[in-house]
């Protein structure tokens, strides 16, 4: 199977999307699937107003129609609502081509944090993105929920997964033996740390991470340890030197970190929102609360090995296994479609139906040694 997979997200960035996509071309072709990439690599860019780290692509849709005839993909998947995403569901609708798309990041609620625009406006537009794919992928159940009351159709659960072998416990102290508050992501205003640095905790608060807010951050809390991003070589030391995890965002789908975090040994504070309420379990891996500094004080007396046993629920063959699962649904779902309407279609899973059960043994395997 050859599958095409669009994104605005890429390395050199550093987030949630990129790393389940590179993880995603790690574990696809275990299961024998070709990923192509389509990424803005592959385009001249232009830097984001307010984030000129990241780069949009300047797509086209006769680059994106180049692309895909010269690779011929027996499925597309679009992972991003950006200049390319939008390029490559053009093509698709165009053309009749069905695809699945994703939905990784809450850009009404930024662009209503950031710019005051009403997040329904940009709701309109984010729905309208993704009303002709044939299956929507989610990564948590109360996104499900969420997007579902909001209109959303076709919508598929998958989640996320961590590497344990890279996260856990070293019995590291970089930071003090004082309680250390810890967080890690993107330093910009929609991440809330303003949240987490204002609470009134013991010890030590630390961020480790960069962005456009870093500066203002750092001079209106002096007192806080500002890390700068870190190599993944380095990152997990960071973690392994905390007593909580502090996971401030009410915007966030998932948060990986909070996986990475638990796999670490380190219980998680957060509010009792989507990706958080869907991950933590309250009271043993965790602590949600509408009081962040509640929620941090209490996670000092969680147990350390419930936050990684819970971790070790989330693996990223399994991820990838969902997701193969999800194109075939969607295949089906097309299929069906086409002879409904008296149209050429196989009743046929296709390729992905071959390579479902090929994956899944794998995930087994994996699992029960």
């Amino acid at each position: 199977m050859r599958l095409l997979i669009t994104t605005d997200a890429w390395l050199p960035q550093v987030n949630g999307v990129v790393t389940t996509l590179e993880r995603l071309c790690e574990e696809l072709p275990k299961a024998g699937v070709e990923v192509i990439l389509l990424t803005p690599a592959h385009f001249k860019t232009l830097p984001m107003p307010g984030y000129p780290t990241i780069r949009l692509a300047r797509a086209t849709a006769s680059r994106i129609a180049h692309h895909v005839d010269v690779h011929k993909p027996d499925w597309i998947h679009i992972a991003t609502e950006g200049p390319i995403g939008w390029a490559a569901r053009g093509l698709c609708v165009r053309r009749g081509i069905p695809f699945t798309s994703s939905y990784h990041t809450k850009f009404p609620e930024y662009v209503n944090r950031i710019l005051g625009i009403p997040s329904s406006w940009i709701y309109r537009l984010v729905k309208s993105f993704h009303d002709k794919a044939a299956g929507v992928m989610v990564a948590t159940p109360s996104l499900h929920a969420d997007l579902e009351g909001r209109g959303f159709r076709n919508l598929m659960q998958w989640s996320r997964g961590v590497d344990l072998d890279v996260f856990h416990p070293r019995g590291e102290r970089l930071l003090g033996h004082a309680p250390v508050f810890l967080y890690v992501g993107r330093v910009s205003r929609e991440k809330n740390i303003e949240a987490f640095l204002e609470a009134d905790l013991p010890g030590c608060k630390v961020v480790v991470g960069d962005g456009p807010y870093r500066e203002h951050l750092e001079r209106r809390f002096p007192d806080a340890v500002f890390t700068g991003a870190k190599s993944a070589r380095d990152l997990p030391r960071f973690y392994d030197s905390a007593d909580v995890f502090v996971f401030p965002s009410r915007t966030d789908t998932f948060g990986l970190v909070i996986l990475e975090a638990m796999a670490s040994g380190l219980p998680v504070a957060a509010y009792p929102v989507t990706g958080p309420i869907d991950i933590v379990e309250q009271g043993v891996s965790g602590i949600l609360n509408d009081d962040l500094a509640v929620a941090a004080r209490a996670a000092l007396q969680l147990d350390p090995d419930a936050a990684r046993a819970r971790a070790a629920q989330f693996s990223w063959s399994h991820c990838a296994l969902q997701f193969l699962e999800n194109i075939r649904t969607a295949g089906d779902r097309t299929r069906a479609a086409a002879l409904d309407q008296n149209k050429e279609g196989s009743a046929s899973g296709g390729p992905a139906h071959l390579l479902i059960d090929h994956l899944r043994t794998t995930d087994d395997s994996r699992r029960h040694p």
